[in-house]
């Protein structure tokens, strides 16, 4: 379903052309996008650096707000319920869009009906961290520590049902063993816990803790790609270093209210894909850990759909409660 950027990159000319009318009047005035995780989480990253260019482009400011909390829901419902005009949109992990919703008996929105897709921008790359204190070398390491000390071990997470608790949930139950989940209230609070020593171990997007992990401050024992990623040559896959077929990432994507209108819809499409064809915008990305796509609305809503199922499946098999 996913196109890689250089599959796309040629309608990007005839989606501009195609909806000039649409340029000469919007956006007018400054596009707000709101992102339901904390600042400095990889998708907060990643937004930053993809809405700069975007804003460059466009000659209009966009501006990031952050609300992070109750798993996304709060500052998801946000996007959902603003005026469907273009002038706020949202930026998205996919544990907001198709986690989530998988662990709620209660839902304020619906991720299919209550939102337009706008497209797919990048995937987040994925890491097995551990403070400096732990024994843990790779994943072997903590699969074995589990094993002789059941439920003692504590991982931090960006919060229940956030794409770190559902990594490590997954990790447990396809390993066999016992870990206890600290949720935080974001997945930078979570990674700078476990730094600072609070908390011995997490699985974390890369862009949230590639400075860490650079500067000395945490230990990347795992990385849950199938291949070693060229950004850390001498971490192992998590897979070939203690959990064989271990593999785990995540979306950034942008989305705006129901009934935005498509033109608008197009644009942003249009000025997504421009900005992260830009040779400067990719290379920051791919240095954080992030693998840059670009998608259709189409596609995006698609794989919405298709991970929805796909996580309500991984959910029931490995007993994570509802909320």
């Amino acid at each position: 379903m996913m196109r890689p950027l250089h599959l796309v990159l040629p309608t990007l000319a005839l989606l501009l052309s195609h909806h000039a009318m649409a340029q000469g009047s919007y956006p007018d005035r400054p596009i707000k996008m709101i992102v339901p995780l904390a600042a400095a989480s990889a998708v907060d990253v990643a937004a930053r650096i993809v809405t700069q260019k975007m804003a460059d482009n466009m000659r209009q400011q966009i501006v990031i707000l952050n609300q992070p909390g109750a798993s996304g829901l709060i500052g998801a419902e946000a996007v959902a319920r603003a005026e469907p005009d273009g002038y706020t949109i949202g930026g998205f992990n996919d544990s907001i869009m198709t986690m989530v919703p998988n662990l709620q008996s209660k839902m304020r929105w619906d991720i299919l009906k209550d939102f337009e897709p706008v497209s797919l921008v990048a995937t987040v790359e994925w890491g097995l961290v551990a403070n400096n204190q732990a024994s843990f070398k790779n994943a072997a390491d903590l699969i074995a520590a589990a094993k002789a000390t059941p439920g003692k071990i504590d991982y931090g997470s960006g919060g229940p049902g956030s794409p770190q608790h559902l990594a490590m949930a997954m990790f447990a139950s396809a390993a066999g063993v016992s870990l206890t989940h600290v949720p935080y209230k974001g997945a930078t609070q979570a990674a700078t816990d476990i730094a600072a020593g609070q908390i011995p171990v997490g699985f974390q997007g890369l862009g949230t803790v590639a400075t860490l992990v650079r500067g000395g401050r945490l230990k990347l024992i795992g990385v849950t790609t199938e291949r070693r990623l060229s950004q850390f040559p001498d971490v192992p896959t998590v897979s070939e270093s203690g959990l064989p077929g271990f593999f785990f990432n995540s979306w950034f994507a942008i989305l705006a209210p129901a009934r935005t209108p498509k033109d608008i819809v197009a644009r942003l499409n249009a000025e997504v894909l421009k900005a992260v064809g830009d040779p400067d915008v990719r290379r920051k990305l791919e240095e954080l850990g992030f693998a840059v796509y670009g998608s259709s609305a189409e596609e995006l809503r698609a794989m919405t759909r298709d991970q929805l199922a796909k996580y309500e499946r991984v959910i029931r098999e490995t007993g994570i409660a509802k909320e």
